[in-house]
């Protein structure tokens, strides 16, 4: 008889965004005549830029030639993207990171949930609370979750390291020690930073305790202040215990297009054994690499006028987070991020529930944001806002926010 993988039984509900899905589609066809502005997912509304655009459309006529077509890319991805990326990303920031220790994929998010197959199942990982749902998810599917502890929204396996308004919404190092430590700044949902000086702790902790960080820097175009790094590996000794993972979505609009990558330094080694190695066969047997034409609008992006495009992309959503910041606070909201990250992250009014404001906002302002309790226990009682919506409506939006 045919048996399932019974760890998806563990899972805890659907998934966040299937849920706000859901709710929406019921919504509207129930009042055709509204208009919906979706301020929640993190989805980008800008097109690709010019530069972008033309490199794409070169290659696709590469394509349609015998003596330029391509088939299956290389492993770890083009040189030419895999080059561009060290140089630019890691080079210019005085970091050492060379351009075979990049892997270029499909994006983060696959990323994100792939690379805990290179480790054991016994592992022991720490989660910020709030987070992400990928990392949870992707380690309860693998079993390394322990059992769903009921009416909590945890796992009994997992260390929660709780990200609330008392640290500034960054977590302290855990005393019980973890074997794999998941961190994101800018942070995915809170928009909070951390300093260069309070990173290199966490990378003098991992070292110390031979434990691994997964770094998800997807956010980091988004950084202004400059005591906040834009990678771990502007961190001393990063590369013995740090993964980094990064993507085209946020900074050049591919959400639709797809396009991320994976760095492990080839000095990363647990167990004996090179981490770089196994992400290497993991990555070649499971995975057939980006498409040509997409590497090759990837490699636009460290154009010199690609550049400048991705800067303007990026100017146009903060843009828009100064104004829902603003607006918010002037409305008497009690509001976090927005200022190094594209996300606000607000306190939920007269002690509402987030999911109560989520639906008292998507009926009273029409308004679709996140509810924090999709991120963990220590979302409960915030909620997310992005600020990838366009201007307008975002604008429409908080002026409906602010009259409610």
């Amino acid at each position: 008889m045919t048996k399932i993988n019974k760890n998806y039984l563990e899972l805890q509900g659907s998934y966040l965004f299937s849920t706000i899905a859901k709710k929406v589609k019921a919504f509207t066809e129930a009042n055709p005549e509204k208009k919906i502005i979706r301020l929640g997912i993190g989805d980008v509304t800008r097109p690709l830029t010019p530069t972008i655009i033309s490199s794409l459309h070169s290659a696709v006529d590469e394509m349609a030639n015998k003596e330029t077509f391509r088939g299956y890319a290389p492993d770890l991805g083009y040189e030419f993207l895999r080059s561009a990326i060290a140089a630019n990303d890691y080079k210019m920031r005085g970091c050492d990171i060379e351009a075979d220790e990049i892997f270029v994929s499909d994006g983060a998010k696959c990323d994100s949930g792939n690379i805990q197959e290179i480790f054991g199942e016994d592992n022991v990982i720490a989660v910020c609370d709030p987070v992400y749902p990928v990392y949870v998810d992707s380690n309860v599917m693998a079993g390394r979750s322990g059992k769903a502890i009921e009416g909590t929204g945890k796992y009994s396996n997992i260390i929660y390291m709780p990200c609330t308004k008392e640290n500034g919404f960054a977590p302290e190092c855990p005393t019980e020690v973890p074997d794999i430590i998941y961190l994101c700044f800018p942070n995915n949902p809170t928009g909070a930073t951390i300093t260069k000086t309070e990173l290199q702790k966490w990378v003098d902790y991992a070292n110390e305790h031979d434990s691994v960080i997964i770094y998800d820097a997807a956010y980091e175009a988004y950084i202004k202040d400059e005591d906040v790094p834009h990678s771990i590996y502007e961190c001393d000794n990063a590369k013995t215990c740090a993964i980094e993972l990064r993507s085209f979505s946020k900074n050049a609009g591919f959400t639709g297009v797809r396009l991320g990558f994976t760095v492990i330094p080839k000095e990363l080694v647990r167990d004996g054994v090179s981490l770089h190695t196994l992400w290497a066969r993991r990555h070649s047997t499971k995975y057939n690499g980006a498409p040509y034409i997409i590497q090759r609008a990837g490699e636009a992006v460290y154009s010199d006028a690609g550049k400048e495009e991705i800067k303007g992309l990026v100017g146009y959503y903060m843009t828009n987070a100064s104004y829902i910041l603003k607006g918010l606070k002037d409305a008497g909201y009690e509001v976090y991020g927005g200022v190094n990250a594209p996300y606000i992250w607000l306190k939920t009014p007269n002690n509402m529930t987030s999911w109560e404001f989520f639906d008292h906002l998507l009926e009273t302002a029409n308004v679709v944001g996140t509810p924090g309790a999709g991120f963990g226990p220590n979302g409960e009682g915030y909620f997310r806002l992005t600020a990838f919506g366009d201007y307008n409506d975002t604008v429409e939006a908080i002026s409906r926010i602010q009259k409610m």
